[in-house]
């Protein structure tokens, strides 16, 4: 090589390479944005590696196992600081192949490098040869490529106010791949559109999946000890790469038509003003301890995307063998970034963070007051209308309910809610003055902020249905194969009299009482209320608190139970629109009960004398409709009484609080269809009259307009 001639100049003479027989012109190319962007040049290709030594730039046929082509990057021409990068012109058009890249780097207890290996890019949006959920085997899957440079496809999301949401979540597989679900592409992004309609009806205004992100169906090491059959990683949270939506959830698998499936969901969804929120997993990724595989982070700086110990263990704070080093200034860009992308691509509305806590940890595991990735993502422009929503634990002990960092931004799972009204339904002791709090917001969790920061909910994916907790004492775990030690063994739950199905109508008709209860506890309080899919026609998971591994009718939701109790239904499709109709059970900021009139007067058995001792089972309340903490919006009066004890109690019912008539709306304790009735159809309830209250029963008196 002459002195004139530049090194870069150079190598863009002398190396040449092909790619199914088309020769490729390939430049040095620029180091943003990272992932593989198409150009009117070429495709530019850019991967952030601090450590690694040598990259190689590998090319496939989508379903390829040998690479089309192999491309060296120098660090001298291709390297500008930690990005490595590369333009190639004649790739196909049609972007129909796939890449990653080979890395080597240092040796050492907190490296991981091997050059034999070919690692997924974690910014590409999708993942190659897509295949059905659950098959095994078949060429390996690399990186994908998706030109969005002319797509505005995304419709405008309704952004429904915080106040006004009702979620659910649900499993996008789970949801629909039941033969009952009568949908034409069942377990799918496309089965959920064909739901909708019913999701519209029954009233809620936004959806919550469970991880949609790429992960291993068949990672689960288990097996169903009574059959011998083997387990699947159903929930999918073990994530391989972060937004690339799951190509098994598509009911066409290949090539880009995952995202443009998932991409059509969501537009589906928000053509019916629904709001779509995706449960994802940054506090570990599906490559495990030491020993588990090597997808993309591992290969590529093993130290800095993870939390290591000085000898280069793996730190555990997520109980999934690793834990992502989310306070890494580099790890931080990456779930932005991750973010970003699936707000400006599919125009997602909102994130649940599982095991949010992780996040509040710096890098060797230390509790932070302000973690910078909780400001980042706080603070972010792009995601400044999307709803920011934490699980506000983690699996090393932190706990943060009421707390979690820049908790203006955030809702929380209230995990207290879920408990305390379980606890007060169940029977326990000393649970009447927690329930007043949950009902009225939390105030005591959330007293800087408002009711519209918690969360509430009963049940979720992690435990047990409705109809399970009050069907189940224990756990009934053993299918799992882990011997019933997974899952948590503190439910607060109660089977009503029998563990497990029966056919005692005294027992059935005390379970009915109480999913009811629970149910309108729940839509009653103010706060945003979620609902586990299913729950609406009482799916059992049989007693199993954990299905995470149940691909099967344990973890499905069966569609003949909405048929089969039509009546529970109805009863929380018409608790929702009862829930829509009064803005003073949505309330944005804390109830005081203060001056003249009063927005809440609390009371008792008897009018104005509420009982908060330990031995009480019992509250009520009123709430006045002139109080709505809303301009210009004046409600009806409401009363709610919430009876808990074994046997019957007359209550005194009292005046409302503008003086307008009382008729019954609900009573949980009567049959269908008189234990939930619409507006202005129940009886007239008379004031400071008494009113049985069946045991175990709640009451709900609405007033008339005038």
């Amino acid at each position: 090589m002459t002195s004139s001639l530049s090194r870069a100049t150079w190598l863009r003479r002398n190396r040449t390479y092909q790619f199914r027989g088309r020769e490729l012109k390939v430049t040095r190319g620029a180091p943003l944005p990272l992932g593989a962007t198409p150009t009117p040049q070429g495709i530019n290709f850019a991967l952030l590696c601090r450590n690694g030594t040598a990259v190689t730039l590998a090319l496939f046929d989508v379903c390829g196992v040998v690479p089309q082509a192999e491309i060296p990057l120098d660090p001298k021409v291709n390297r500008t600081g930690d990005h490595w990068h590369i333009r190639i012109d004649g790739l196909p058009a049609d972007l129909e192949f796939s890449y990653g890249y080979r890395v080597d780097g240092p040796k050492g207890p907190k490296h991981a490098y091997n050059p034999d290996l070919i690692l997924i890019d974690p910014n590409a949006p999708g993942m190659s040869c897509g295949k059905p959920w659950g098959h095994r085997g078949g060429p390996p899957r690399y990186s994908l490529i998706a030109d969005f440079s002319r797509d505005d496809s995304v419709e405008v999301s309704p952004r429904i106010p915080r106040e006004d949401s009702i979620l659910y979540e649900l499993h996008v597989r789970g949801y629909t791949i039941h033969p009952s679900s009568g949908v034409t592409h069942p377990g799918t992004y496309a089965g959920l559109i064909e739901k909708i309609p019913y999701l519209k009806d029954l009233g809620v205004t936004g959806v919550e999946l469970l991880p949609v992100d790429e992960f291993d169906e068949n990672d689960c090491p288990f097996r169903n000890p009574f059959t011998g059959e083997r387990h699947r990683n159903f929930w999918g949270y073990n994530t391989i790469t972060f937004a690339a939506p799951k190509a098994a959830y598509a009911s066409d698998p290949t090539g880009t038509n995952p995202l443009t499936e998932f991409r059509s969901m969501v537009r589906a969804f928000h053509h019916e003003g629904m709001e779509v929120i995706l449960d994802v997993v940054f506090n570990h990724t599906a490559e495990g301890g030491k020993g588990g595989p090597t997808y993309s982070f591992r290969g590529l700086d093993n130290a800095l995307y993870y939390m290591l110990d000085d000898q280069g263990r793996y730190l555990n704070f997520s109980g999934c063998g690793n834990t992502v080093n989310g306070n890494h200034p580099i790890m931080r860009e990456h779930v932005i970034s991750s973010l970003r992308g699936y707000v400006a691509r599919a125009g997602i509305d909102g994130f649940r963070f599982d095991l949010a806590s992780v996040f509040g940890r710096d890098r060797t595991g230390n509790v932070l007051v302000e973690p910078p990735i909780v400001e980042m993502i706080t603070e972010d422009g792009l995601l400044a209308d999307v709803k920011l929503i934490a699980e506000p634990w983690d699996a090393g002990g932190l706990y943060q309910v009421g707390s979690f960092p820049f908790g203006n931004r955030w809702m929380e799972w209230n995990g207290k809610f879920r408990d305390d009204v379980r606890r007060f339904w169940k029977g326990d002791e000393n649970m009447v003055p927690a329930l007043a709090s949950r009902i009225c917001g939390s105030q005591d969790l959330y007293r800087d902020r408002s009711p519209l920061h918690s969360v509430n909910f009963i049940t979720c994916h992690d435990g047990f249905t409705l109809w399970d907790l009050v069907s189940y004492n224990e756990k009934h775990n053993e299918a799992n194969g882990e011997g019933n030690r997974d899952g948590c063994n503190y439910n607060h739950s109660w089977n009503c009299g029998v563990e497990g199905e029966t056919d005692d109508p005294e027992v059935l008709k005390l379970r009915y009482r109480q999913v009811r209860n629970l149910m309108a506890t729940l839509l009653l309080s103010q706060g945003v209320p979620m609902i586990l899919g299913g729950d609406e026609f009482l799916r059992t998971q049989r007693g199993n608190n954990n299905a995470w591994c149940q691909d099967n009718e344990i973890g499905w939701v069966d569609w003949n139970r909405a048929r089969d109790q039509a009546d529970f239904l109805r009863f929380v499709t018409m608790l929702i629109a009862l829930r829509k109709r009064h803005p003073v059970l949505r309330r944005r900021t804390f109830l005081t009960g203060e001056g003249p009139e009063p927005d809440i007067h609390w009371h008792g058995v008897k009018p104005n004398k509420p009982d908060f001792a330990p031995w009480s089972r019992t509250l009520a309340l009123a709430y006045d409709g002139r109080r709505c903490d809303r301009e210009r919006v004046v409600d009806r009066d409401l009363y709610i009484a919430f009876n808990a004890y074994h046997e019957p109690l007359e209550f005194v019912i009292p005046q409302s609080p503008t003086g307008r008539k009382w008729r019954r709306a609900i009573d949980t304790a009567r049959p269908s269809p008189h234990d939930i009735v619409g507006l202005d159809q129940g009886p007239i309830v008379e004031f400071f009259k008494p009113q049985t209250l069946e045991a175990r029963s709640l009451l709900v008196l609405v007033s008339e307009s005038r």
